[in-house]
C-alpha cells in the first residue's frame, strides 16, 4: 500500500487488530484516499483498528517476540502454509471392510 510519503509498504492482509495491542511505532491506519500511515496516537482509542506489516506476521522472518498473538499469528501462517504444500490424502477404498 502506499504511505503518505509516497513510498510503498506491504500490509499483512485481512488483519486489522485493535490499535492499542500493537506498539504505537508498528500500527498502520488507512486514511480516506486509500493510503496508509504510521498511528502513533498513544493511547489510541480502545475501538481503533490497525494494520500491520507483513514482515512481523511472516514465518519466513527471524524477528523477536514483539507480542504473544503476533508470535501466534506467525505459528498459524507458518501451519496455514504447510497445509497448502501437503500432497492430497489418499482416497478411501471403495468397499469398507465389514466390522462386525
Amino acid at each position: 500500500m502506499a504511505t503518505l510519503e509516497h513510498d510503498w509498504v506491504l500490509l499483512e492482509p485481512d488483519m486489522t487488530p485493535l490499535a492499542h495491542v500493537v506498539p504505537a511505532d508498528h500500527r498502520w491506519i488507512e486514511t480516506s484516499d486509500g493510503r496508509v500511515t504510521v498511528y502513533g496516537v498513544c493511547p489510541p482509542d480502545p475501538f481503533q483498528r490497525c494494520r500491520i506489516e507483513h514482515r512481523l506476521a511472516c514465518p519466513e522472518q527471524a524477528l523477536p517476540d514483539l507480542w504473544p498473538w503476533l508470535t501466534s499469528l506467525r505459528g498459524e501462517n507458518a501451519r496455514q502454509a504447510e497445509r497448502q504444500n501437503e500432497p492430497d490424502p489418499p482416497c478411501p477404498p471403495e468397499e469398507w471392510p465389514d466390522a462386525g
